[in-house]
């Protein structure tokens, strides 16, 4: 039996892990499908303290991985399919590896940014097509960037993105917005927003390196044109990456997981959520990465016999 499993290698997985092996309790990481978390999609990495030259996002997550394992933290691939965590030890079946049991278990299986699913859209992500203008705003210094989203999150975005960029333009397939009244009011009132509304993307157009365009569709002519940009921002929301989760542990109506506030306990004592799968507001890796932290500093105290208040009954 384990003393503590991870799920997911992003920051706060891997952050946990060398917490957690440097405290000898020896980790087991399960790695899904995209090992090393969203930071993998993004090419160089200006913001997490430490590099003043930034660092390409594949290398900070390969070295934070190596930092867990130098320790003693073992990972193996696979995909979690069912977590009981009605009875202890905690039971996981999990494909490729089989069942595995543990005394505590840390959740840091991530967030995913929705995407349009359209032609070009996949293959130049990190080439011009972002999903964090937090992330990769400044790349855009003085270009013409689009938002594609109507709701509060693509307006913050977009009135972001203006600290940067010289025209930051607004697509959305409706004529109406989701994005509350003040959002709305703030976007309009900026001078370097324009809009493209009643639009529906239809593709994303590379030159070959970059991206160059998004073409789209007028949804009351059905013509299509394409719109010159430097890089294109998705702003349509995440989903958690808890559906295995669902009836299990306490969650929000989007699916992220609930913790006590300033901890990372969930409502079932011994397991720990944290990063992007308990954070819909911040998701940024250094935040992921602080939260990596506490749940591995809140396991510990956990296997050694430390008492949990159960705050489940708050919810």
């Amino acid at each position: 039996m384990e003393k503590v499993v991870i799920l997911g290698t992003g920051p706060a997985g891997l952050t946990a892990a060398i917490y957690l092996a440097r405290a000898n309790m020896e980790p087991l990481v399960i790695e899904g499908p995209e090992p090393g978390g969203q930071l993998t999609l993004t090419t160089e990495v200006e913001n997490f303290p430490g590099f003043s030259d930034g660092i390409m996002g594949p290398e900070l997550m390969d070295n934070m991985r190596k930092q867990a394992e130098r320790f003693g933290a073992t990972f193996k691939r696979g995909w979690v399919t069912d977590a009981a965590v009605d009875e202890r030890p905690f039971t996981l079946s999990i494909d490729g590896i089989g069942e595995v049991t543990t005394q505590s278990l840390i959740i840091s299986t991530g967030a995913s940014a929705k995407l349009l699913e359209i032609p070009g859209e996949k293959e130049n992500i990190g080439k011009g097509v972002s999903t964090c203008a937090t992330c990769d705003g400044f790349f855009f210094r003085d270009k013409k960037v689009i938002i594609v989203g109507g709701g509060d999150s693509a307006m913050e975005e977009a009135n972001f993105l203006t600290k940067f960029a010289s025209e930051v333009q607004i697509v959305h397939r409706r004529n109406e917005l989701r994005a509350s009244k003040i959002m709305q009011d703030r976007a309009k009132n900026n001078e370097k927003i324009t809009w493209a509304l009643n639009q529906t993307p239809v593709e994303m157009v590379s030159d070959g390196m970059k991206i160059a365009g998004l073409k789209v569709k007028d949804n009351d002519t059905g013509k299509e044109e394409i719109l010159d940009t430097d890089g294109i921002f998705v702003a349509i929301g995440h989903n958690p990456n808890t559906e295995f989760l669902k009836g299990k542990l306490n969650m929000d109506e989007k699916g992220y997981l609930l913790v006590e506030p300033g901890t990372t306990n969930t409502n079932i004592q011994g397991v720990f959520a944290c990063g992007d799968v308990q954070d819909q507001k911040y998701r940024q890796a250094i935040t992921a990465a602080g939260t990596g932290c506490m749940a591995a500093m809140d396991a510990e105290k956990y296997i050694e016999g430390e008492t949990i208040m159960d705050w489940s009954q708050s919810l």
